[in-house]
């Protein structure tokens, strides 16, 4: 009897090609190599180790694991998937929809955590670009991009 409370789901084929669709349909994305796990009701995680999908199933039931690979998505509902930084920087090569690039001064106010009041003729979650750099991902509406860039991973005010 397991001890623990299973604290993620490993994805089938079935559910992973489903994933891949939406990304597909989202930003181009055709390809993601690894095993896809769900943590809670959203998060998706990317591992590509030398585990098993066995070999991490019994050792979540040894011991309480809290993450496997890599935070790269999070399923905002049934039609959409935001990607995080790292999904966007994993993903960096293949996206190629949904891209908006930014200047100098909105892609400092982007990395700051600030909202870019804009208008994208763009709905939904987008890629944020400056030059050659993936910046994160936003969600696009009439007037404004939300920004999701987490406060750890901000950039400070200079005093």
């Amino acid at each position: 009897m397991n001890r623990y409370q299973s604290q993620f789901k490993i994805f089938n084929k079935t559910e992973k090609a489903e994933i891949e669709e939406k990304l597909h349909e989202q930003f181009g994305i055709k390809k993601i190599n690894g095993t896809i796990l769900q943590s809670g009701a959203d998060r998706l995680f990317l591992y590509q180790g030398q585990l098993t999908e066995k070999q991490i199933q019994e050792l979540e039931q040894a011991v309480p694991i809290e993450r496997v690979g890599i935070y790269f998505a999070k399923i905002q509902n049934e039609n959409e998937t935001r990607l995080s930084i790292d999904g966007v920087q994993l993903f960096q090569h293949q996206i190629t929809k949904n891209i908006f690039e930014v200047n100098q001064e909105q892609a400092n106010q982007w990395m700051h955590g600030n909202e870019l009041n804009i208008k994208t003729n763009l709905t939904g979650f987008i890629v944020i670009k400056f030059k050659n750099n993936f910046l994160g991902c936003g969600k696009a509406s009439e007037e404004k991009i939300t920004n999701f860039i987490p406060k750890n991973r901000r950039l400070k005010e200079k005093n």
